[in-house]
Order: C-alpha cells, then structure tokens, then sequence
C-alpha cells in the first residue's frame, strides 16, 4: 500500500548563529521551550558539556535531538518540537500564505 501524507500546516523556525545568540526573532513556542526544564518533553536547552554553550538539543519522547545550525525547529500539530534537517525541511514542507 501507498500513503500521501495529510496537508498540514505547521509553524517552524531555522536555527542559525544568530539566531541562537540573539532570541528576538524567536517565535513565542520556542521561548516557552527553552524556559522549560530540560529534563521536560518540549524543551531546548544547551547541550550539556559544551563550554561554548553553542550546541543545542531538543528534548522528545524519544530522547534527546541535536539542533544544528541550519536545522528548522518544527511546531508539530499537537504542540510538540523537534528539529528538520534543511534538505529535508524543504522537499517536505512549501511555505504558506498567512491567513
């Protein structure tokens, strides 16, 4: 059997340098991400060990998810966040018009 996956609209974010470094462009999800607690499913936060607190991770059901720079944090449908490589990131998603 084949599948199509369902038309969805969901909100992302690409992480770059500056982004990291300067969190005014970041929408509201993402600041409620990185205040919560990285123990917490939804969070991101600053890898542990890196002095350069540049790495981040996003922490899922799952475990774990390096965010690197270049990578989109995706909003998913039911409010949860996990990161897309960019090449994936665009053969997946097209950007929608507001509404």
């Amino acid at each position: 059997m084949r599948f199509r996956k369902k038309p969805i609209v969901i909100e992302a974010f690409q992480m770059t340098v500056d982004r990291r470094w300067d969190n005014v462009d970041w929408p509201d999800w993402l600041h409620e991400a990185w205040n919560k607690d990285s123990n917490e499913a939804g969070s991101l936060f600053i890898r542990p060990m890196d002095e350069t607190r540049e790495s981040l991770a996003i922490s899922t059901m799952e475990g774990p998810l390096a965010v690197t720079f270049g990578d989109w944090i995706i909003r998913g449908v039911k409010g949860e966040i996990y990161p897309c490589k960019p090449d994936i990131f665009e053969a997946t998603y097209e950007r929608v018009d507001e509404p």
